[in-house]
């Protein structure tokens, strides 16, 4: 019994880990659609990735810990964190803008 009351804390302090992951990540995606670059780092500026640095490192912080208590749990990986990474970095001329791309991530995730 012990270890199933405590598996549910864990995957309620899980859950609760994600919707603070969602909240972070949402509001970055609406400073970023309201015009400041540099969430997605396209134009690889050290000021912009400067500005930006600490909000990735909350999201990659919090990853981390999603990550951890989903394994103890034997779920998959926290694939959110890993879809915003790989959206991350340079791109060709054609690709849409910063908050273009902000825009789209946020109808997504408020949807």
């Amino acid at each position: 019994m012990a270890k199933a009351d405590r598996l549910e804390r864990l995957d309620a302090h899980r859950a609760d880990l994600e919707a603070d992951y969602r909240e972070a990540l949402i509001a970055a995606l609406r400073v970023t659609a309201a015009g400041k670059w540099g969430l997605f780092d396209h134009n690889a500026d050290r000021h912009a990735r400067a500005a930006v640095a600490p909000t990735i490192a909350n999201l990659t912080e919090l990853a981390e810990e999603i990550d951890a208590a989903r394994e103890q749990l034997f779920m998959e990986p926290f694939e959110l964190h890993r879809e915003f990474l790989n959206q991350r970095g340079p791109v060709s001329s054609q690709a849409v803008g910063e908050p273009k791309q902000a825009q789209a991530w946020l109808a997504k995730l408020t949807a």
